[in-house]
């Protein structure tokens, strides 16, 4: 069985996909910029944490993935059709 992705940019569909898998809008800290969030990331539990991450609302998470013009890819399942959390950001 082969693994399922997905490439989206809509916010809904970004936004469930990270909550069902308990992640949270992040970027890396020291990063940011005057007033814009830095890099963009997801934090799901047991992943680089808080000591890397700064957790950011989904509002301020938005604004700098449609302003830096990325796509959301996503795994839905793994290869084993076992749940997936990987993703990455791309351009579009």
């Amino acid at each position: 069985m082969a693994s399922k992705s997905s490439t989206t940019t809509d916010h809904d569909e970004i936004r469930q996909w990270v909550e069902k898998h308990d992640g949270k809008p992040a970027s890396v800290r020291g990063t940011e910029g005057s007033g814009d969030a830095g890099v963009l990331r997801i934090d799901f539990p047991g992943g680089a944490g808080e000591d890397q991450l700064e957790h950011i609302s989904w509002d301020d998470w938005f604004a700098k993935f449609d302003e830096e013009k990325l796509a959301f890819l996503y795994q839905e399942q793994k290869a084993d059709g076992s749940d997936s959390t990987f993703f990455k950001l791309v351009s579009r």
